[in-house]
């Protein structure tokens, strides 16, 4: 047998050296389609700095990993001049990630794909045990069902948590609403039914408010901002999240944002910090339900009876238009607050929140104006979360971060 190489295909070789000067740029190349800044090969080309050839080679790996798909014959736009350019697209049979997210009224699975689109979720359990293991164990089961009914390829797993998470143990330190011990080690329980279930990827875990904050800046109504402030409701409390220049605040030690105890009316409720009047009980769906003189019945959640009481009720019930103005009236005190510390360019807001925002806009942008150091002349953008489920998408971001940053390396 001859030592010889056998000859290459016409064109093999620059095309192998194209490709290995642009291994670098699969990772930004696949974050630019994940997050639907590169919708064609030609804005993947100039957002990269690279030649159309490189930007060919990496967009043809990416698609020979699974993870996209770029149209081979591709027609020109109505009206458009020039050559048309090759559309690239999240692969629909791609691989997944699981995610996992507990709340005070129950707990949810979903398989979530790249470009934060879900593909499949479990029915939510509306009873959460008070052992950590036992309902992180259920859920990832649940999740386990779905990879086995789609037969998906899963690269990992994440967890939200109505906690926040101390870093680097992953301890979930306050998990107020939940009947779980402060100082729960999550994530390590988490990772362990992981690996019990066979999935063979990392697990993550994080606070639920940050993780929602993270998909929305990637796809959803905080994508283009450079410093984003999320404020939620969840479904008890009131979480917050940063994020600057693309990556999540969480201070030294995964603490910070607890906008949560900011005090927004002094002679107020009490509050599970020993404070008073915290926004954690003055803004969610309890002191909502409350305001407007309504008692909280089992059949759903409070945040989903107090989102269809503002839905049904507000423009012909008194109570329920009071109750609306004045959460509203105490939220945009905390905003403001929070405008005057963190000068973000842009608020988001969801849960209850969202519904309050929607429910009386102008009222909540005033108040924010009012009350904040540069008034009108200064006022910060707020608007309303757009995802369904962010947190568990967010989530899904954890498993989804180790595939950005290297996909040859997570995937091969």
């Amino acid at each position: 047998m001859s030592g010889k190489a056998g000859p290459r295909a016409a064109g093999e070789g620059n095309t192998r050296t194209r490709l290995d000067r642009g291994r670098g740029a699969l990772g930004p190349a696949l974050e630019l389609v994940h997050t639907g800044r590169a919708p064609t090969r030609a804005v993947l080309t100039a957002e990269l700095g690279v030649t159309r050839a490189t930007a060919g080679a990496v967009a043809a790996e990416l698609e020979a990993l699974g993870l996209i798909r770029v149209d081979a014959h591709p027609g020109a736009a109505a009206g458009a001049q020039g050559r048309p350019s090759h559309r690239l697209e999240i692969a629909e049979d791609g691989p997944v990630a699981l995610a996992a997210q507990v709340h005070a009224d129950g707990f949810r699975a979903a398989l979530v794909g790249l470009g934060g689109r879900i593909v499949a979720t479990a029915p939510g359990c509306e009873t959460v045990d008070a052992d950590p293991a036992k309902v992180l164990g259920s859920v990832v089961e649940a999740g386990v069902e779905l990879l086995r009914d789609t037969g998906r390829r899963c690269v990992g797993a994440g967890l939200a948590v109505p906690s926040a998470v101390a870093e680097p143990e992953g301890l979930a330190l306050n998990p107020l609403h939940l009947a779980w011990p402060a100082g729960a080690p999550v994530r390590e329980i988490f990772a362990e039914r992981v690996r019990a279930a066979g999935i063979s990827g990392p697990a993550f875990a994080a606070n639920d408010i940050n993780l929602a904050a993270l998909a929305e800046h990637r796809h959803g109504a905080g994508r283009g901002s450079r410093d984003l402030l999320c404020v939620a409701t969840g479904h008890r409390g009131v979480g917050g999240a940063l994020v600057l220049d693309g990556r999540l605040h969480t201070g030294s030690s995964g603490l910070a944002l607890e906008v949560g105890h900011l005090t927004v009316n002094p002679e107020g409720r009490p509050c599970h910090c020993g404070s008073r009047g915290c926004l954690d009980v003055e803004t969610d769906p309890a002191a909502f339900l409350a305001a407007a003189g309504r008692e909280a019945g089992p059949e759903v959640s409070q945040l989903q009876q107090a989102h269809d009481l503002i839905q049904t009720a507000y423009a012909t019930d008194p109570a329920v238009r009071g109750a609306v103005e004045l959460l509203i009236d105490r939220l945009g005190l905390g905003l403001a607050g929070l405008v005057n510390i963190l000068n973000p360019d842009r608020i988001i807001l969801g849960g209850l929140h969202r519904t309050l925002l929607d429910a009386d806009p102008e009222r909540l942008r005033a108040v924010v104006a009012d009350r904040s150091l540069w008034g009108r002349s200064g006022q910060v953008p707020i608007l309303a979360c757009t995802l369904d489920h962010s947190s568990l998408v967010g989530a899904a971001e954890l498993a989804w971060q180790p595939v950005l940053d290297d996909p040859l390396t997570a995937l091969t």
